[in-house]
C-alpha cells in the first residue's frame, strides 16, 4: 500500500474515531451539567429567572418533515426537565415564581442557536402550577416584553400542550382573584377539545364559578388554526356560555363565537364588560359575538342577537370599540312586542329596589307614585353609546294610549341624552328631548317635549264620557331640574307647560256634570247625551321649583266656560285645583258650585263647595214659603252669561313655545317672558 493511501486510510479511521467517541460522548454525557448554561440563555431571553432545579434528560429525534435540505439529516435535541421554575418580575406582589412546572418536555431546533435563537415547535407541561397577575397599571407578568434592554436572545415558541394543573389570576385592574384547574380528556374529541377545567373565586366583588373544554394543543403562531373553547360561567346571578374558537392565542385575538347571556339586571353585566346597560327585568339573549382583543381592549361585535327582556322581545346587533378617551358601543336593537311595564326599571320605576323601598317602613313617603329609585350615573362617564331603539308593537293596560316608541340614546363624557324619544300616543304622537348630565353628583336635567294631534275620546279610553268625543289635544312642554330620581328631578322643576285644543265637540253630559246642572242631567240620562261645540280649550302653567301653577285654563264651548285654578305640588305629590263652571243659557235646576279638586297624586279627591250649596238650599226653602214653585226655582236658575273667553287671544298665547331656566335656576314668568 502506498504512503499517500495509508494516510488517507488513517485519517479515514481517525474521523470516523471522533465521530464515535463524540456520539459516545453525547450519549453518555450527564446533561444536568448543561443546566447553568441552558437556564441562562432561557432567562436572558424571557427577561425572567428561568431555573431547572430536576434532572435534565435528553435523547435524539428526527427532524420534522417541514425541515428541507440538509437541515432535515440534523437531529433533534428532545430535553425532559423535572421541576422546573418561571421567576415574577420585580414589581409582582404573588411572590417570586410565576410558575412551577412538574415536568417539561420539548424537542429544539439545534441550527438557529447559532444565531442565538431557541426555537421550540412544542413545549409539554405536565401539572403546572401558574399564578398569573396584572398590576393597577395594566402590567402583567405573562408578557415576557417589558422595559427592558432586549436580549441577544429571542424565544420562538409555537405551541403549547397543558396536562393537568391549576392557574390563579389575580386581577387588580377588574378585581378578580379566580383559580382555576384542568384535568386531561383521554383520548381527545373528535372536536380537538383536549382539557376539561373547573373555575371558582370572585370577580369584580361578585362570586364566580364556572367550567368548560378547551383544546388540546395551544398554537402560538398558526394564525390559521383556530382553537376550540367551550365555558359556562355563574356570576352572581349572571349566566355566561360561549362555545367557539380563538385564532392566535398568543394575542387573544380572533374570537368567533356562539354567545349566550341571562341575569336579573342588564346592569349587572357592568362588573363583567365594563359596559353600562340599564336596569331591566330579568334578560337572556343569544347571539354571534366576534372579536378582536388590542392593547386598549379590542373591538366586538354582538351580532343579530335576539333574546328576551322581562315579557318584551329584544333583537338586534351591537359593537363595541375600545378607544380613547372612552370605548364606545353603538348599534341598533328592536322590540317587536313590547311590554310597557318592561321600561319601568329602565327609568327607576317598579325595579326590585324600588319596590322594596316603597314597601319598607320609613323609607319612602305613604300614597306616593313618583320613581324615588337613584338614577346611578356615576358609571356614565365609563363609556359612549349610540344606540338606536325601536318598540315597534306595545303591549299596554287599555287606559295607557301609547302604540309604539322610537328613540335614540347618545351618552357622550357622562352626558345622557335621548334625542329625541318617540311615541304614538293617543292617535297622536309625543316626541321629547331629554338631556341628563351626570357629571356631577347631582344630576342636571332638562326636558322639551311635544305633543300633536292626540285625540281626546282615544286619550281617555276608559272614561265613558269621551267616547263620542272629538277633537285634538297640541301641547308643548320646556322643563329644567336637577336631581338624582324622577321624584326628585320633579320636585325641583321649572318651566312652562302648554296645551290646547282650537275645535272640536265634547260631550254635553260631561259638561253638565261638571256644573252640577242636576235636572239637564236627568233630562240627558232619559233622552241621551249629545256633542256640543268646543269653542278651544288652552291651558297654560308656569312651573316653579316643584310648584305647577295654573296660569290660565279655559275650557269654552257654545254652551258654558270653564275655568281652572290652582296649583299642582309635584314635590308633595298633592292637587289642589279649584273648577269654576259658567252656563251661557238658562238651567232650571242648577246647583252650580266650583268644584274642587284635592288630595294626593295617588288619591284624588273631588268635592263641591258645601256652603254655596247650603245657602242655594237655604233660599229655595225660604222662598216656597212665601210663593210658588216656580219662585221657588229661581235660586236654582241660572242665567249665563253673555261674554265669551276671548279664543282667539288664548289660542295665539298657548301657540308660543314654553321656556325654562338652566337646570338649578327657578323659573320666573316675568323675566322669561322678556326675553
Amino acid at each position: 500500500m502506498s504512503r499517500s493511501m495509508k494516510l488517507a486510510v488513517w485519517s479515514v479511521s481517525g474521523l470516523l474515531l471522533v465521530g464515535a467517541l463524540c456520539a459516545a460522548l453525547f450519549l453518555s454525557f450527564d446533561w444536568n451539567r448543561s443546566k447553568p448554561w441552558l437556564t441562562a440563555r432561557i432567562s436572558e431571553a424571557l427577561g425572567r429567572p428561568f431555573a431547572i432545579n430536576g434532572d435534565l434528560s435528553l435523547s435524539w429525534d428526527h427532524a420534522p418533515d417541514a425541515e428541507a435540505g440538509w437541515h432535515g439529516w440534523v437531529p433533534w435535541p428532545h430535553l425532559l426537565a423535572h421541576d422546573i421554575t418561571i421567576g415574577n418580575p420585580d414589581w409582582a406582589k404573588t411572590g417570586s415564581s410565576m410558575a412551577h412546572i412538574a415536568q417539561l418536555t420539548f424537542s429544539l431546533n439545534p441550527l438557529p442557536l447559532l444565531q442565538r435563537r431557541i426555537i421550540i415547535p412544542s413545549l409539554r407541561f405536565d401539572a403546572p402550577d401558574l399564578t398569573l397577575e396584572r398590576a393597577s397599571d395594566g402590567r402583567n407578568n405573562w408578557s415576557f416584553v417589558q422595559d427592558r434592554t432586549p436580549s441577544a436572545w429571542r424565544l420562538d415558541l409555537r405551541q403549547v400542550v397543558l396536562n393537568k394543573g391549576t392557574v390563579h389570576l389575580i386581577d387588580a385592574v377588574r378585581h378578580a382573584d379566580v383559580k382555576v384547574t384542568i384535568d386531561t380528556i383521554e383520548p381527545v374529541s373528535a372536536d380537538g377539545y383536549g382539557i376539561n377545567w373547573h373555575m371558582s373565586g370572585r370577580f369584580n366583588g361578585e362570586s364566580v364559578s364556572g367550567n368548560g373544554k378547551a383544546g388540546a394543543v395551544l398554537s402560538l403562531q398558526n394564525q390559521i388554526k383556530p382553537y376550540p373553547i367551550e365555558a359556562s360561567i355563574h356570576a352572581g346571578k349572571t349566566a355566561i356560555h360561549v362555545v367557539g374558537t380563538l385564532t392566535k392565542p398568543s394575542d387573544l385575538a380572533a374570537l368567533d363565537m356562539r354567545l349566550k347571556l341571562s341575569g336579573a339586571s342588564m346592569a349587572q353585566l357592568y362588573p363583567l364588560t365594563g359596559i353600562v346597560l340599564p336596569d331591566t327585568p330579568p334578560f337572556s339573549t343569544e347571539g354571534h359575538l366576534v372579536g378582536i382583543l388590542n392593547r386598549l381592549g379590542g373591538n366586538w361585535t354582538y351580532d343579530h342577537f335576539s333574546g328576551k327582556v322581562g315579557s318584551s322581545d329584544l333583537a338586534g346587533t351591537l359593537e363595541y370599540q375600545a378607544k380613547r378617551p372612552r370605548p364606545l358601543l353603538r348599534g341598533d336593537m328592536v322590540s317587536n312586542l313590547l311590554q310597557f311595564r318592561d321600561l319601568a326599571p329602565v327609568v327607576g320605576a317598579d325595579s326590585k329596589t324600588s319596590k322594596a323601598r316603597r314597601d319598607a317602613p320609613q323609607t319612602q313617603p305613604p300614597n306616593r307614585i313618583l320613581p324615588t329609585e337613584a338614577i346611578k350615573s356615576d358609571r356614565w362617564s365609563s363609556i359612549d353609546t349610540d344606540i338606536k331603539f325601536s318598540g315597534r308593537k306595545i303591549i299596554r293596560d287599555k287606559g295607557l294610549p301609547v302604540d309604539n316608541l322610537t328613540t335614540n340614546v347618545h351618552l357622550h363624557d357622562g352626558v345622557l341624552s335621548l334625542t329625541p324619544l318617540n311615541f304614538g300616543v293617543a292617535g297622536g304622537t309625543l316626541s321629547a328631548n331629554i338631556t341628563l348630565d351626570g357629571r356631577d353628583r347631582t344630576i342636571k336635567g332638562e326636558t322639551k317635549i311635544a305633543a300633536r294631534r292626540l285625540k281626546l275620546k282615544q286619550l281617555f279610553p276608559d272614561f265613558r264620557l269621551m267616547d263620542a268625543s272629538l277633537g285634538e289635544l297640541n301641547g308643548d312642554a320646556s322643563l329644567s331640574a336637577t336631581g338624582n330620581s324622577v321624584a326628585s328631578l320633579l320636585a325641583s322643576s321649572n318651566g312652562e307647560i302648554k296645551m290646547l285644543i282650537s275645535q272640536g265637540t265634547i260631550s254635553k253630559m260631561l259638561l253638565e256634570e261638571i256644573g252640577l246642572n242636576l235636572g239637564s242631567v236627568v233630562v240627558r240620562k232619559v233622552f241621551g247625551d249629545r256633542q256640543v261645540a268646543l269653542n278651544c280649550m288652552t291651558g297654560d302653567f308656569g312651573v316653579s321649583n316643584g310648584l305647577m301653577k295654573v296660569k290660565n285654563f279655559i275650557v269654552d264651548t257654545d254652551q258654558s266656560i270653564l275655568h281652572l285654578d290652582g296649583q299642582v305640588n309635584l314635590a308633595q305629590e298633592q292637587l289642589d285645583l279649584k273648577i269654576d263652571p259658567y252656563s251661557k243659557g238658562l238651567r232650571l235646576i242648577s246647583l252650580r258650585s266650583p268644584l274642587y279638586v284635592t288630595g294626593s297624586f295617588k288619591n284624588p279627591e273631588v268635592h263641591v263647595d258645601k256652603g254655596i250649596l247650603a245657602l242655594k238650599a237655604g233660599s229655595a226653602i225660604a222662598l216656597a214659603a212665601l210663593a210658588p214653585i216656580a219662585t221657588a226655582l229661581m235660586p236654582l236658575a241660572n242665567m249665563g252669561r253673555s261674554e265669551d273667553s276671548g279664543c282667539a287671544a288664548l289660542l295665539a298665547q298657548a301657540r308660543t313655545k314654553p321656556v325654562a331656566p338652566a337646570p338649578g335656576h327657578t323659573y320666573r314668568a316675568k323675566a322669561l317672558h322678556s326675553k
